[in-house]
């Protein structure tokens, strides 16, 4: 049985729905895979870290957010707040110790969110094409001004998807709370260790959004390496290759 077809356990998050994880025991630091937008713990990036991981004998924790995967929960009733709860619930009680969270579009906020409400837990951050900020920078920023009112109006709207057969569903609720949790308008104060890994073929999140996220960054502690030739994916093996040592790495540095 692969990693990706295991059983999936479930923790009952702090509003109340199953949150569906996946977890190998093992040395510290522990690694948490935070996914992308609509994307859920059974992806390439997540799985094929886990393999890395437990070649290493190294604590790895991958999960569904609610709405996503295996969890329980409406996706299109989610924000950005309420996924990075669902991470902060997984991380307080799945993981001790330390604790490097790998963050991959999306899931690049939702790490930058749970490090600054977690700095005692968070030992390292690894970005895989972060996103934060998108549901204002790239989301909002890119719709008429018909659409924009008719997100306001109906509350919903339905955007054609190029990574699944279902469209995106782009609800105010997501861009009300996005713009609660802006995090490139000022000063970043996060302490810990950062690297950005970024495809300059990327074309849904530009790859100056990592040069924008580094100096926002309060750390002097920051690395970014672009691959010209990855798209948003960042799933070819040589992309995989990339970021299996950018995990090695990191953990040496903090251990």
């Amino acid at each position: 049985m692969s990693e990706a077809e295991r059983t999936a356990e479930f923790l009952t998050s702090s509003n109340g729905t199953d949150l569906a994880w996946r977890r190998l025991k093992g040395s510290a630091p522990g690694v948490v895979f935070l996914g992308g937008y609509k994307s859920d713990m059974t992806g390439t990036k997540a799985t094929e870290l886990e393999r890395h991981c437990q070649a290493r004998g190294q604590a790895f924790l991958r999960f569904d957010y609610s709405g996503h995967g295996e969890s329980g929960g409406t996706f299109e009733e989610g924000t950005i707040g309420q996924w990075t709860a669902d991470a902060l619930d997984v991380i307080d009680q799945l993981t001790e110790g330390p604790q490097i969270l790998v963050g991959s579009s999306m899931g690049g906020w939702v790490m930058l969110l749970a490090a600054l409400a977690r700095p005692e837990r968070v030992a390292a951050l690894v970005g895989i094409a972060a996103a934060p900020d998108f549901t204002e920078d790239l989301m909002w920023e890119q719709l008429t001004v018909d659409l924009r009112q008719e997100v306001m109006d109906k509350g919903r709207l339905e955007v054609p998807s190029d990574y699944a057969d279902s469209p995106y569903i782009i609800t105010r609720s997501l861009i009300e709370d996005g713009r609660q949790r802006l995090l490139l308008r000022k000063p970043l104060d996060i302490a810990c260790p950062v690297r950005l890994l970024h495809g300059m073929a990327d074309s849904d999140v530009p790859y100056r959004t990592a040069i924008r996220l580094a100096e926002t960054l309060t750390t002097p502690d920051v690395e970014i390496k672009f691959v010209k030739s990855a798209d948003h994916r960042f799933s070819t093996e040589r992309d995989l290759s990339y970021l299996k040592e950018t995990l090695d790495q990191i953990t040496a540095r903090i251990t």
